[in-house]
């Protein structure tokens, strides 16, 4: 009987290298260890059979079987075109590379569903771990049964009915502390346009807003209030809306780097409008205007994520027995309030 390829839309199978080479799969998998028991000739017809098949072994499969892990990790991200869940995920990648392992990407879109999806193609590959960015308050799909002793790490926001190691950012006080500074200024007409109320990071920001204003018993008021910001054209509307009012803000703080654009692009040249956001500004150099921004390492977030996920790793290879004594932890990343202001625009000496 001859041996046929494979179709061309199926990957080749060690066992359609055994039929081509002519000899059993266990003498493909020996030749391809290297076995010293295998003959040259039997080696030359199996390496053969590879090149010509396009045969690639899968690492996975093989490190499952011998009793190791898939050395695979899974991050989960909200928004792949914000620069933050870049600099988060290179973090996460910085430590578990450490241990040899590589990542696998997924990006929700802030859609629920779409995250369970991803999580539950992640736990068929069998990953060895995840770090999540979880895009609702709903985290059911991560819990215990749902994980089968896959561990979860959460970033960026806690978890909500299970127990699980997270890494969060000091959201309330690093705006309550923008806001305190606008404050400070002399603004009482201060403008919040955030994320809608379900993303927890938006509802933080939020409170640490009001906290703010109440301290210094400054109302908030309902029309200088934005709280559906998806994107940068949503917050550049918003913005332009409030700035049209009889009696506009004074100041306006974004709630993320992406609002923080669109704000800008609103303001335009009136200078008299004071500004704040929150997440870096990586082009805030560039523009000569005042502003404040609240700094954070996302890097570094990712960094204490994947050290969490390792240390849930090494205590189930170690037995697990550590795992149900300890306490979930929690992190929280420092902040920093930056305060630029704009260059002296001192008149040309002619």
């Amino acid at each position: 009987m001859t041996a046929t390829a494979p179709g061309p839309s199926r990957r080749p199978t060690l066992s359609d290298v055994a039929r081509r080479a002519g000899v059993s799969p266990m003498s493909v998998s020996r030749s391809l260890r290297g076995d010293t028991g295998v003959s040259a000739a039997t080696r030359a017809r199996v390496l053969e059979a590879v090149d010509e098949l396009g045969y690639r072994p899968n690492d996975s499969a093989r490190s499952l079987k011998l009793g190791r892990g898939s050395d695979l990790i899974g991050v989960v991200v909200t928004h792949f075109s914000n620069p933050f869940y870049s600099r988060l995920a290179l973090g996460v990648e910085e430590v578990i590379e450490k241990r040899g392992k590589r990542v696998i990407l997924g990006n929700t879109e802030e859609d629920p569903d779409r995250e369970r999806e991803l999580v539950q193609n992640l736990l068929e590959r069998r990953v060895d771990g995840i770090v999540v960015v979880p895009s609702s308050y709903d985290h059911s799909h991560m819990n215990e049964p749902a994980m089968r002793g896959t561990p979860v790490v959460l970033a960026g926001r806690p978890p909500v009915g299970l127990d699980a190691d997270c890494v969060l950012v000091d959201d309330f006080g690093g705006a309550h502390e923008v806001t305190r500074r606008l404050l400070a200024e002399g603004h009482r007409r201060i403008a919040f346009i955030g994320t809608p109320p379900a993303a927890y990071t938006g509802a933080e920001r939020y409170r640490g807003y009001c906290a703010a204003l109440d301290e210094q018993g400054v109302r908030v008021t309902s029309r200088y209030v934005d709280r559906s910001g998806t994107d940068t054209v949503t917050a550049e509307a918003a913005a332009a809306r409030m700035l049209r009012l009889s009696t506009p803000p004074t100041a306006i703080f974004a709630a993320n780097n992406r609002l923080a654009l669109g704000v800008l692009r609103a303001i335009g040249s009136r200078d008299q409008i004071g500004f704040a956001a929150f997440d870096d500004l990586e082009y805030a150099s560039l523009l000569d205007r005042s502003m404040t921004y609240v700094s954070f390492d996302a890097e570094q977030m990712g960094r204490g994520a994947g050290e969490l996920l390792l240390r849930r790793l090494d205590e189930r290879s170690a037995g697990g027995e550590e795992r149900a004594e300890r306490p979930a932890s929690r992190v929280v990343v420092h902040v920093d309030v930056v305060t630029q202001h704009a260059r002296s625009r001192e008149p040309r000496q002619d």
